[in-house]
């Protein structure tokens, strides 16, 4: 069984979208998508440099095209998928793959996304530190005790801090037992309460969404589990943005599932690795380069539906 998933905010690196580019079928897709998010992606994804791209507002919508830009090129018959996911803003990638809603919506919705999360962060100075290694409860103890969020939980040994930056501070100066600390260049505390001005925003415009019933299994990052209707996957993606991201229930339903293979949208690697540490015996493949194409296409069929 086949799985496709769209990375979060970090996964973008300058340049990652040029070698794409060459492409024109590629190029016209991203015209299009960068007219609907009123940005010139072709330029933050080729020229724009690291502090640039960092920007929660560029950034999101940079994902979310990558992965609608380069999926086409992989499968046309969504039955040959067996579900999709995306992490934290990748689910909007993986929404409109699944049909729940469009590529335009999409692309409205993760504009206005990074414009409301942005505005958000601005408010409290707030920040997210990984948390890697530790006895799980030992280290959720100690973030509570902190006034900390375990915004993204991505598995065994794996939580992402998140709150203020005194409370990241007071982290940092009694981590948890045999856990390591690694600050995060991000612009806020995203995935918990001090998102929810970005949530009102978002609920708004959510009220005007028509949505669709997603053809292929979409994935929550609430709970892990499978939406089979298109509101309530509009509901979660809205809730989600003040809410922790359970990564690692995904991967538990992927278990449960059956899955066998997962391929990972550009900018490709992060969920792969996760997978990797995660769910042995699972084949991966992270699609970077348009020369990986045909590689990928091989890789569709193997595990597809169709195989």
């Amino acid at each position: 069984m086949l799985v496709i998933v769209a990375p979060g905010q970090g996964a973008q690196t300058p340049g990652f979208l040029e070698p794409w580019l060459a492409d024109p079928a590629f190029e016209s897709r991203l015209n299009w998508l960068s007219a609907v998010a009123g940005l010139d992606l072709a330029h933050y994804g080729t020229q724009a440099d690291a502090d640039t791209i960092r920007d929660t507002a560029i950034a999101q919508p940079l994902l979310v095209a990558a992965g609608l830009a380069t999926a086409p090129a992989l499968f046309t018959d969504p039955a040959q998928v067996g579900a999709l996911a995306g992490h934290s803003v990748g689910e909007l990638a993986a929404a409109a793959l699944s049909g729940a809603l469009t590529v335009e919506q999409a692309m409205v919705l993760v504009r206005e996304r990074g414009k409301a999360m942005a505005g958000a962060a601005a408010l409290t100075a707030t920040s997210m530190t990984a948390v890697l290694g530790g006895d799980r409860d030992e280290v959720l103890a100690k973030l509570a005790e902190y006034g900390l969020t375990p915004a993204n939980d991505n598995g065994p040994g794996q939580i992402v801090a998140a709150g203020t930056v005194e409370e990241l501070a007071a982290l940092a100066g009694d981590p948890p037992a045999k856990a390591r600390l690694i600050p995060l260049s991000v612009a806020g505390a995203f995935h918990t309460k001090h998102m929810e001005p970005a949530v009102q925003t978002l609920a708004k415009y959510a009220t005007a969404i028509t949505t669709g019933e997603p053809q292929t299994p979409l994935l929550s990052n609430r709970d892990g589990q499978v939406v089979t209707d298109g509101q309530d996957a509009l509901q979660r993606i809205v809730a989600q943005v003040n809410s922790p991201v359970r990564w690692d229930l995904c991967m538990q339903t992927f278990t449960e599932l059956g899955v066998t293979g997962i391929l990972e949208l550009p900018p490709a690697g992060t969920l792969v690795g996760i997978a990797k540490r995660n769910l042995k015996g699972v084949e991966t493949f992270a699609l970077k380069t348009p020369d990986q194409l045909e590689d990928a296409r091989a890789f569709v069929q193997k595990h597809g539906a169709s195989a």
